[in-house]
């Protein structure tokens, strides 16, 4: 089992197949933080289809099908289990047949009290199993819409940025956007290189998780023979040999930065030079009109 390449997860890809390469990191940059800030506030109709967005915009991307379609498959299953998990959990199970108020007292309540209801099962008895009431309110299942695609469009639209862009173009961008800072006296360049660093550290940790995991394969464990509680116990010493090999990695990165005397930082080099072509003018103004439009229907149809 080979994680760093069938789950490429944070990690730059190379190739010069995508039409997402070529775009400017800067743009790139905002288009995430579109993804990231718009579906704060922002209603069901806006959030589904920045989710019909992203699929797009993976599908037509020309990336190696390879490359996305595990972490895809696998983040879809888990923004639909944590959203059916939200939509469960905070749906009303009390007694449909439970004491009302006067209708009359409460007329406009009672009219619109079925509106709010997407779904109502009344107790019932099947052979010798109750059943309770249950009631699904639009509500309950708007917080799973919510909790599903805020998870799928924030993993999902870092991972493809990461995918297709040089960890050393993200800093750069981040680092045009952070000058201003710079002359107030803020230590922009350090926390950018802190950056770098943290996401070169990104394959070290699935490769201890990959190594991990061949390492428990080739001990052939039984887990059926072994019972909840050592399951549970080996589980646990698995996660602590994890933490530690983890740590191990960032104490010898941090002893190999401290055997240096001084440590300059210039973000400007960071910024990869790519051939002016008449592709990467076309695809970046095409960027700088999808964040526009973003924007524009955001204001218009985004709200709660």
């Amino acid at each position: 089992m080979n994680i760093l390449t069938k789950f490429s997860v944070g990690q730059y890809v190379y190739g010069n197949r995508s039409w997402l390469r070529i775009i400017d990191s800067r743009l790139k940059i905002i288009i995430v933080m579109i993804f990231l800030i718009t579906p704060i506030w922002a209603g069901p109709i806006w959030r589904l289809s920045l989710v019909i967005c992203l699929l797009l915009i993976t599908f037509l991307s020309l990336l190696p099908l390879r490359v996305w379609w595990r972490s895809l498959c696998f983040l879809s299953c888990l923004s639909l289990l944590i959203g059916f998990i939200s939509l469960i959990a905070s749906s009303d199970i009390q007694s449909i047949d439970g004491y009302l108020r006067d209708p009359n007292e409460l007329q406009v309540v009672v009219e619109n009290y079925k509106q709010w209801n997407i779904l109502q099962i009344p107790s019932q008895k099947i052979w010798f199993i109750n059943f309770g009431p249950y009631n699904l309110s639009r509500k309950a299942f708007e917080l799973g819409i919510k909790t599903s695609t805020l998870i799928f469009t924030v993993v999902h639209s870092v991972n493809l940025m990461l995918l297709t862009t040089l960890q050393e173009d993200i800093v750069w961008g981040l680092s045009w956007f952070l000058y201003p800072f710079t002359k107030i006296g803020l230590p922009v360049s350090k926390w950018l290189f802190q950056l770098l660093i943290a996401l070169r550290f990104i394959p070290l940790v699935q490769e201890e998780l990959q190594n991990l995991i061949k390492s428990v394969s080739v001990r052939s464990i039984n887990i059926r023979t072994l019972g909840f509680k050592k399951t549970f116990n080996v589980f646990l010493i698995l996660v602590e040999r994890l933490f530690q090999n983890i740590f191990l990695r960032i104490d010898q990165g941090a002893e190999s930065l401290l055997s240096k005397k001084k440590i300059i930082i210039k973000t400007n080099r960071f910024r990869t030079s790519h051939p002016s072509k008449s592709l990467n003018v076309i695809f970046n103004t095409i960027s700088i009109c999808f964040i526009c439009i973003a924007i524009f229907l955001r204001k218009l149809y985004g709200a709660l």
